[in-house]
Order: structure tokens, then sequence, then C-alpha cells
């Protein structure tokens, strides 16, 4: 059976798309499986001159591949990328062509920005991820304004056609009014799999909660 391809999308830019997706490969590896982790696009880098989420995968996949296999495009900016510099299709899909001969149990790839991040002046991110056919994880940003973010990503996740596995409710905010109402009401609207809830947790995920969220996507991806 082919390694399976999961892209982690979020509602916006700091949703905690690589605060889920160290999560979930933290996770996966208590329930041990062998995965694999990539920021294929990134903007903006730390002292050492590379892109501290990119580095968190690198370190938390269950073996080191080098950088530039896990982020193979990073601007210095931390701005829209095809603001940066454009980036081309072909060159996405070559890169992920490459993806494709590395062995794991699962494979994440992260997204830069939201879904309809542009990486050119015509394409978006989100047209190589349809040309793949891989499935979608969502991770919500739970913060004000989180009810029509989640909405308008999940329509247009469903325009597109691309399999939503399900989502993930990532609290940002540890004083949010009326959290627990915002989540449920999410939870009647998002009509796929509630993967789980990473609370606020300024210092990483319990190991506790990581292994539910990954138990979860292993049981929806029916690799259990």
């Amino acid at each position: 059976m082919a390694t399976q391809t999961l892209f982690i999308t979020g509602t916006d830019t700091d949703a905690g798309k690589s605060f889920v997706s160290v999560a979930l490969l933290q996770g996966l590896a208590l329930l041990g499986k062998e995965v694999l982790a990539f920021k294929p696009i990134a903007a903006g880098v730390d002292d050492s001159g590379l892109n501290s989420d990119a580095l968190q995968l690198q370190a938390a996949s269950y073996r080191q591949l080098p950088y530039s296999q896990v982020n193979p495009i990073l601007f210095d900016e931390p701005c829209a990328p095809h603001l940066a510099g454009s980036i081309d299709l072909g060159q996405l899909q070559l890169w992920s062509e490459k993806l494709a001969t590395l062995s794991s149990d699962l494979k994440l790839v992260e997204g830069a920005g939201g879904w309809l991040l542009p990486i050119n002046n015509t394409q978006y991110l989100a047209d190589w991820v349809v040309a793949n056919g891989w499935p979608v994880v969502l991770v919500v940003g739970m913060k004000l304004g989180c009810l029509n973010h989640a909405m308008l990503t999940y329509r247009e996740l469903e325009r597109s056609g691309v399999k939503v596995v399900g989502w993930v409710a990532n609290q940002l905010d540890a004083t949010m009014l009326r959290f627990d109402d915002n989540l449920a009401d999410l939870q009647q609207r998002l009509t796929t799999p509630f993967l789980g809830l990473l609370p606020y947790s300024p210092n990483g995920v319990s190991q506790n909660d990581a292994k539910a969220l990954a138990a979860k996507l292993l049981d929806v991806l029916k690799l259990v």
C-alpha cells in the first residue's frame, strides 16, 4: 500500500498549522508510526537563516532529513511568498515526485498561510494540492472571528473537491469569550470528523493530547 500523504492547512496565518503538525508527529510516534513532515514553502527566517516552523517539523519527524528536503523553497521575508518571489506549480510538482520516493507510514505536508495562498499571479498553493489529490486536515485557530474563517475555508475546500479528513481546534487565546460555545458551534457546522482540541499550551502539547489527536486521525484514516 502506498504511503498516504496528508496536507495540513489552516484558517489563516498563525492558526497553528505547525503546532498541530508537531503534535501529530509526536502522537503518531507514541503510537509506533514512522511519520515524516514537510513544509515546502516558508517565508521568514530565524538567526540561523532557516525557518523555525520547518525546523520543528524536521526535528519531530521519525528520522532527520536534510533541511533542503523538508523546506525546499524558503524566502527571507515573512510575507506572502508570491511577493517575495514567484513559484511555479511545476517546481512544486518536481519536489512532490521526490517526496513520493521517501518511505514512511505517513507523510504530512504543511501549507503556508491559508488555503488560497497565491504562489504567483495566477496560481494558488491549493491548485497543487488538488492536482496531487491529497486529503486535507483543517486547523482552525480558535479566536474571535474563527467561525467565519472556518466556514469560508471549509466551503472552499469542499468546492475544490479535495477530501477533508477532519479538523482540529487549536486554542490560540486562553481568555477567548464563549470558547465552549464557539467550539460546539463549529462541531455542528463542520460536517467532517472533529479530530480533537489542542488547548492553549504555550509550553507545548501534552503527550496525552498529542496521542489522542493522533489516535483519532488514524481511526479516521483506517490505518489502525
